[in-house]
């Protein structure tokens, strides 16, 4: 459980604020994940960002998450101040490696709170997020509508009294009059997107890119302002791909749940699964036995190759070039058919479980990655003669989009965009998870944080996630492939068939989930495309009470208005294919 915690040893960084700004009024409280955690007030939170980022020796330069609780039905709160409603803010600091949770607790009758979009301009998107999602307001926004959800929704889903379910309500049905209603909100108004005309006697051109656009890689779409071919300005419209994968974590058992989060970054498969069972398993107090991390590393690292495979196709696609694609595609189903030999699937194998991984390595699963990795690099070396030395991709890319370490970090970019920069940045390397601080592996970087760059930087990294399975491979250790802990789910089969207190369990685990202790965890990975966390809350019961899941692409496509005004149409298209997102780890 979060208890209260000693303020006589305080975090080094509370001790900061405390001598620095005289603010002494906070809570600090004690999760499962050991980030450092305050409740401050509402009052104080512009002051102390403000100091976290630019006046600390080494400031919280990223802002990591910002989300809410809805605490109303939450019963495990020892020692929290009163809440209706929690907003957390999530930073970063890269100097000192470690991050800092901010909480601010809001009653019914003031769910306010100022906007910090002037602070971080990142934090314009996931202010309207909390807005659309919960209902609270942030004071000052410069354009505080929905995001994620139609224009017309009424209420906020990830309050708790919001239905989860269609069967919740009454059947759908969409009347003549209805339908003009939800037509004429889709219509686009460029004043009530600040968008202006350059002059009296101008008038405004637009393009629609999307939502079905081959370029946008899925249903997103982009109002481009146009002088011609120059662009203006860019306004992203996202939401179109929404399943509410944040209000079904909350209403699954904590098993039932790991199928759902292979479909967040639909290409990363099982990686996909590996933040979200390391937060269950930290806050169960669950030992991974080695065997099953060396899998788990092996399998997450396939599945990057698969979805860097796929960006670099299109990649090259989107800027002209048809034939790369077919090539790597190939390479990309080699990658699938050695995942379906293992996992029984390929695209959604949700193989991890809490605990370990669903089964244990079938008999010759070494031959088939051996015998990849050996084939792989000199396929790779001919994508750099057919697409990373081509004259004309070098023209379409380099020097397009390109901003830099402090401007990527100010947005929220992570992954590959970031390191393209010239940051060395890995949370396999910083942070160490599964064991990665026993493989060898560089850090590959850029220097002009380009389109060009940061598809050299995923390039490399195949090359890198190449020598990690090698390492897995020649060094797979014996022993379990899950661990014995009775919150394991399921429990390995020869335990099931000891005896028939034992089968219950199973039975019980399986039907109505694991009762996961009270507490509150956020576990990061480096994932395909960036930074991706699961931050869960357990209220001591089979369920998640809040599931937040933070995805990199979310935060990326915000970037396109700055990386793309004064740019080309065509410039639009290779900074699009550049970033690698995909819309289903944007709108979850």
């Amino acid at each position: 459980m979060d208890d209260k915690a000693d303020k006589t040893d305080l975090p080094k960084v509370v001790q900061e604020l405390s001598e620095r700004l005289s603010i002494n009024d906070f809570t600090v409280q004690l999760t499962r994940d050991g980030i450092t955690t305050l409740w401050i007030s509402r009052q104080n939170l512009r002051a102390i960002l403000c100091y976290l980022k630019s006046q600390a020796l080494s400031p919280y330069l990223l802002l990591f998450d910002l989300t809410a609780i809805d605490e109303r039905q939450r019963t495990h709160r020892y020692g929290l101040p009163d809440s209706v409603f929690t907003v957390v803010y999530h930073l970063l600091s890269f100097d000192r490696n470690e991050d800092i949770r901010l909480k601010i607790a809001l009653d019914e009758a003031s769910l306010s709170l100022p906007t910090i979009s002037d602070i971080w301009p990142s934090a314009n998107w996931y202010e309207r997020e909390v807005w659309d999602m919960f209902g609270i307001v942030f004071e000052g926004h410069p354009h505080l509508r929905r995001i994620i959800m139609p224009p017309t929704w009424q209420g906020h889903p990830l309050r708790k009294d919001h239905y989860a379910r269609a069967t919740e309500i009454e059947p759908f049905s969409l009347p003549d009059e209805r339908q003009e209603i939800e037509q004429d909100a889709l219509r686009f108004v460029p004043e009530d997107w600040g968008m202006r005309r350059n002059s009296e006697d101008s008038d405004f051109m637009f393009l629609n890119m999307g939502p079905n656009h081959p370029s946008v890689h899925g249903a997103f779409r982009i109002a481009l302002q146009l002088d011609g071919e120059e662009i203006i300005d860019a306004l992203p419209d996202i939401g179109y791909h929404h399943r509410g994968a944040e209000k079904m974590g909350e209403r699954q058992s904590w098993h039932t749940y790991i199928p759902y989060t292979d479909r967040v970054d639909y290409l990363g498969g099982s990686m996909n699964n590996l933040p979200y069972v390391l937060a269950v398993e930290q806050l169960a107090g669950i030992e991974v036995p080695e065997r099953a991390q060396v899998i788990r590393v092996m399998i997450s690292e396939l599945y990057r190759l698969a979805s860097h495979l796929l960006f670099y196709g299109t990649f090259a696609q989107d800027v002209g070039q048809m034939s790369p694609i077919f090539y790597m595609f190939i390479d990309r189903e080699k990658v699938f058919d050695i995942l379906e030999s293992i996992t029984g699937a390929r695209m959604h194998s949700s193989f991890f479980r809490i605990g370990g991984v669903a089964m244990d390595l079938p008999r010759g699963w070494d031959k088939r990655i051996r015998e990849f990795i050996d084939y792989l690099p000199a396929r790779l070396n001919h994508y750099d003669k057919m697409v990373m030395q081509n004259s004309t991709l070098k023209r379409r890319t380099q020097g397009i989009g390109a901003y830099t370490t402090a401007e990527a970090i100010d947005w929220g970019v992570t992954g590959a965009g970031l390191r393209a920069t010239g940051l060395a940045w890995d949370y396999r390397k910083a942070r160490p998870y599964s064991g990665y601080q026993n493989y060898e592996f560089e850090i590959p970087t850029g220097t002009h944080g380009d389109c060009y760059e940061r598809c050299a930087v995923r390039v490399e990294e195949m090359r890198q996630s190449i020598h990690i399975i090698k390492q897995c491979l020649e060094n797979m250790p014996e022993g379990h492939y899950k661990a014995h802990h009775p919150l394991t789910t399921p429990p390995p089969k020869a335990r099931t068939l000891h005896d028939i207190e034992t089968l219950i369990q199973h039975f019980l685990n399986v039907s109505w989930g694991p009762v996961i202790p009270v507490g509150e965890s956020c576990v990061t990975i480096e994932a395909t495309k960036g930074l991706n966390a699961y931050y869960l809350t357990s209220d001591g019961g089979t369920m998640s009470y809040r599931t937040r899941i933070r995805t990199p692409s979310f935060a990326h496509l915000q970037m396109i208005p700055m990386m793309c005004r004064g740019m080309m149409v065509a410039d639009l298209i290779a900074i699009l294919a550049s970033i690698d997102f995909v819309m289903s780890d944007v709108d979850r």
